[in-house]
């Protein structure tokens, strides 16, 4: 920002809103500093300073008060050529993060800092140190660990630069392991967990992998196939085939966009504001991871097999917490 001699009102007071902040930021800042961001002359900035230091609000008496205006370490700014604030006015009333809201908003800020692609990205470290400063009180201390699936990624995202396949033996929902060779093409993430989609030659079609469902993950030098014309990959990230299974399932209409990788259809029966539609899964097992992360929302109505998979899984789950604590002391 040039804000040189014969601005004109607009300008100056372009400048003087983008210093605010900028102090805001900086508890101690030399006028040199400040000049040099901004790259204006230090005269410009001491004559911005002094009018902010006399700007403000007025308070209850309609008057302008020492308590509602700006105010600066008078001593630092004049002997030291230093501005500090030390009073604000009007800009602490301005809407803020609640502390819930920017632990949440930092807790997500350091996943993203976790991932391999972004270990190096300064801007959100400075992003967190400003939701911080900035929420309406000090945000609860979060800590993300880094992800399991962050070597596995780094692997496939150097196989997908050296255009070469990958192998590694896969842990299907059924519990069967399978070597597998692929062409990497893409990784995508929904919810915590992380998929590779590329063409599977034992298949022999484009396939959707969980990382955390790999082990003995490697590239390998052989380049990757070309991909024929009349493959294309598909939007959605979880495709239907021939042998997938129907299941009913039963929810809020609100909630149905949340479905929208299942790709559901039908709305025969529900009561209320509740719908039914049918899913198509590879195999019931995976239902489970489903309705758990939206536990309360979705029911499974059939068929009876799906219902029984589901209700086993989730009192197993239960019965870890009912297990009888060991008696202490008695005979």
């Amino acid at each position: 920002m040039n804000a040189g001699p014969g601005l004109g009102a607009s300008d100056k007071l372009t400048f003087l809103l983008a210093l605010v902040p900028f102090l805001m930021d900086h508890d101690r800042i030399s006028v040199t500093d400040v000049s040099e961001h901004f790259r204006v002359s230090p005269d410009r900035v001491r004559d911005a300073v002094n009018l902010i230091a006399v700007s403000g609000i007025p308070g209850e008496t309609r008057q302008y008060l020492h308590g509602d205006l700006f105010d600066i370490h008078w001593d630092e700014f004049e002997t030291n050529d230093v501005i500090v604030l030390t009073h604000l006015v009007a800009i602490d009333d301005s809407p803020r993060f609640s502390a819930r809201e920017a632990a949440a908003l930092i807790a997500g800020l350091q996943y993203l800092s976790s991932l391999p692609e972004n270990a190096d990205v300064d801007a959100i470290a400075t992003l967190m140190a400003k939701l911080t400063r900035s929420a309406s009180a000090a945000p609860s201390q979060v800590a993300v660990s880094g992800t399991d699936a962050r070597s596995s990624i780094a692997v496939v995202q150097a196989a997908v630069r050296d255009g070469v396949q990958i192998e590694f033996d896969y842990l299907n929902a059924r519990g069967e392991h399978e070597s597998r060779r692929v062409d990497p093409w893409r990784i995508q993430s929904v919810d915590r967990d992380w998929y590779l989609r590329g063409w599977c030659h034992l298949r022999e079609a484009a396939r959707t992998f969980r990382l955390d469902r790999m082990s003995d993950l490697h590239a390998t030098d052989v380049p990757t196939s070309p991909r024929s014309a009349d493959t294309l990959l598909p939007e959605n990230l979880f495709e239907g085939s021939a042998s997938d299974l129907d299941v009913t399932v039963e929810l809020p209409t609100s909630a149905v966009p949340l479905l929208a990788d299942y790709a559901p259809h039908g709305s025969a029966g529900g009561k209320g504001d509740r719908v039914r539609r049918t899913l198509r899964v590879a195999h019931f097992h995976g239902l489970k991871r489903l309705v758990t992360g939206l536990a309360g929302v979705v029911e499974v109505v059939d068929p009876a097999e799906a219902r029984a998979v589901v209700r086993d899984w989730a009192a197993a789950g239960v019965a870890r917490y009912d297990e009888t604590e060991p008696t202490v002391g008695g005979e």
